[in-house]
């Protein structure tokens, strides 16, 4: 292949082949033949990047799916021996007690990376729904902080915090938003050796708002300050560091902030030498209003008596372990193990609040629940879907079928609690608390 210069100054690609004609062994003439080649060799020069890209995710896909095998198996460990141990020590309520101590946290291990895992898919997608409200910035960094304190003070770091005393407003997902502060401090403490700092700083330039997250940790390598927003990718552990995580983290944040009309960027001097990662986000103008970053939506009244309760779920132990948690506060409660009992049972009984497992044999939750929308003696229920199914459209269907309310499995009790208030019930959490 030679090079040619285009009559327009363009570099062309020629491939060149002659013949030449011999009469009696001697030379008459000779043919040469030029054929433009630029757009073949192009095309072909981005079939090897494209190759080459292919096989780095392929390869970024089997480490991932490697240390998923491993981190779920973490949790599982703990869980299985406290349950044994549990079993050994009979009444033994203060080793009984240390041993549920360790089964919820894992527990709660384990639904984080799940809920990292739906996360992600719904990103890769193009499925991440937000329901944006007014924001207060302070309200969004208190939560974001005290999910990650945790695991901030477990590592003996020092977290300063610098916002803006004049109350700043974004238009947002305030869930998402906090999330997306949260993972990027959780990602300073886990590559920050242990008694670290970490500084989260805030400020308004014009009509954006800046949250400046830093820490003396292991720092970026130069080549690795974009590659570490992309799926799949993480960084070298630290001897000292939690476990827990899938190295998805930033990949979420870089797609919640992208949504929410911002950018996200890496900074650092090398390795060895900290990070600081930058949020911007388009700011709504400023809030005049009382900045107490309080949550709203909750019930501000608290119910003054026990409801009349059904559980509809065919898992015998998922029932049975709700059904025995709610007796705790007053409530009476009876358990369905099918569709078909349940609605019967529900005639019967006439049950204040049903909650109600989707996924059953035969017939499911969203056949029982319109079943019980046209019975007199149930129609005007509070009908919760209770569901290993999350996802938006998962929670639209439901509302669409005739549940009042969508909780997803492992069940946030305090999410419960709150729909029990409000429809005029006796709250467990603060009864048991109390008790």
């Amino acid at each position: 292949v030679h090079h040619a210069l285009h009559a327009h100054g363009a570099i062309r690609h020629v491939r060149i082949s002659s013949n030449s004609r011999l009469v009696d062994g001697v030379f008459v003439h000779s043919r040469c033949f030029t054929r433009d080649v630029t757009d073949t060799l192009k095309l072909e020069q981005e079939r090897r990047d494209r190759m080459r890209e292919l096989a780095l995710i392929n390869r970024r896909k089997d480490e991932f799916l490697a240390m998923l095998g491993h981190e779920l198996r973490n949790p599982l460990a703990p869980i299985a021996t406290s349950l044994q141990l549990m079993a050994l020590q009979g009444d033994d309520s203060a080793r009984n007690a240390r041993a549920r101590e360790i089964i919820e946290r894992q527990l709660g291990l384990m639904t984080r990376l799940v809920d990292d895992l739906l996360d992600v898919s719904r990103v890769t997608r193009g499925k991440i729904e937000l329901h944006k409200q007014p924001v207060l910035l302070s309200g969004m960094v208190e939560s974001a902080v005290e999910l990650t304190r945790p695991l901030i003070d477990k590592l003996c770091h020092k977290l300063t915090v610098d916002i803006p005393e004049t109350p700043v407003q974004i238009n947002g997902d305030p869930m998402r938003l906090a999330q997306a502060v949260a993972n990027v401090l959780q990602n300073a403490a886990k590559y920050t050796n242990i008694g670290g700092q970490i500084h989260l700083e805030a400020r308004v330039e014009g009509d954006e708002l800046f949250i400046a997250i830093s820490d003396n940790g292991i720092g970026l390598a130069e080549d690795s300050r974009e590659t570490i927003f992309d799926l799949f990718v993480q960084g070298k552990a630290l001897a000292t560091q939690a476990p827990g995580g899938l190295g998805l983290g930033l990949t979420l944040v870089r797609n919640i902030v992208s949504l929410h009309g911002g950018r996200i960027a890496a900074f650092s001097d090398g390795p060895g030498k900290g990070s600081k990662f930058v949020l911007n986000l388009p700011l709504t103008g400023p809030q005049a209003a009382n900045d107490s970053g309080a949550l709203s939506g909750m019930p501000s009244a608290r119910g003054a008596r026990p409801l009349n309760i059904l559980i509809v779920e065919d898992n015998t132990d998922t029932a049975e372990s709700l059904e025995a948690f709610l007796a705790l506060s007053g409530h009476s409660v009876r358990v369905a193990h099918s569709g078909a009992a349940a609605i019967e049972m529900a005639l019967c009984e006439k049950p204040e609040v049903v909650l109600l497992d989707i996924g059953m044999p035969r017939m499911d939750g969203y056949e029982v629940v319109r079943r019980l929308r046209t019975e007199m003696e149930t129609d005007s229920a509070t009908l919760v879907a209770i569901t290993g199914f999350a996802q938006a459209r998962d929670r639209k269907r439901a509302l669409e079928a005739g549940f009042d309310h969508h909780l997803a499995k492992p069940l946030d009790l305090r999410k419960l609690d709150d729909i029990l208030v409000q429809a005029g019930g006796v709250s467990f959490l603060e009864r048991i608390s109390a008790a």
